[in-house]
């Protein structure tokens, strides 16, 4: 199973045995699945820089399940919605076409970025989990990202009392796709 994201995946600021993919391995365990989880996460990461690395992390880990939280960095940035969505296209296409299951969580961005741009940045997600049948949520940082008691300093990054929540928001698509795969 391999976590490919960004900061929010990577434990930014946290201690990283404190972070939500850390949490999914031991969930896993504790319910008894012997997946394996490869973080592969960068902080900093766009879309672009996912798509560039994609072939190489599958070709290393060859996972069974990849789950894709990108997208927030290239919102911050202000990266046209299209250009985000090609690349996410080139990420899930390339992680299905090698024979991995794919979930993607969706991320949302602050409300300065007006309306046209937040409603076509989030309609990518949307589209390309309808488009390409991935199942997705549409929100990974529900009930964390406006709760400042849950976030770090930079009102951006989760701290580590967030992350159960940020796994919990995760799970129920995760243990679909686990279902899906037989177990």
């Amino acid at each position: 199973m391999l976590v490919f994201g960004d900061s929010l995946s990577a434990g930014y600021g946290i201690d990283v045995d404190q972070s939500w993919a850390t949490l999914l391995q031991a969930r896993l365990k504790q319910l008894g699945y012997e997946h394996r989880v490869i973080n592969a996460s960068i902080g900093g990461d766009t879309t672009e820089s996912g798509a560039a690395r994609i072939s190489q992390a599958i070709d290393t880990f060859a996972p069974a399940l990849i789950i894709l939280e990108l997208g927030g960095n290239d919102g911050l940035r202000g990266i046209p919605p299209g250009t985000m969505r090609a690349n996410l296209y080139e990420i899930i296409k390339t992680s299905t076409d090698s024979g991995a299951a794919v979930v993607l969580l969706g991320i949302r961005i602050p409300p300065n970025y007006g309306q046209r741009y937040i409603a076509e940045f989030e309609d990518v997600f949307r589209q390309l989990a309808s488009e390409l049948n991935v199942p997705w949520i549409e929100f990974f940082l529900q009930g964390v990202a406006l709760n400042a008691e849950l976030m770090q300093d930079d009102g951006i990054h989760p701290n580590a009392v967030a992350q159960p929540i940020l796994l919990d928001n995760a799970w129920p698509i995760i243990s679909s796709a686990l279902a899906n795969q037989g177990g």
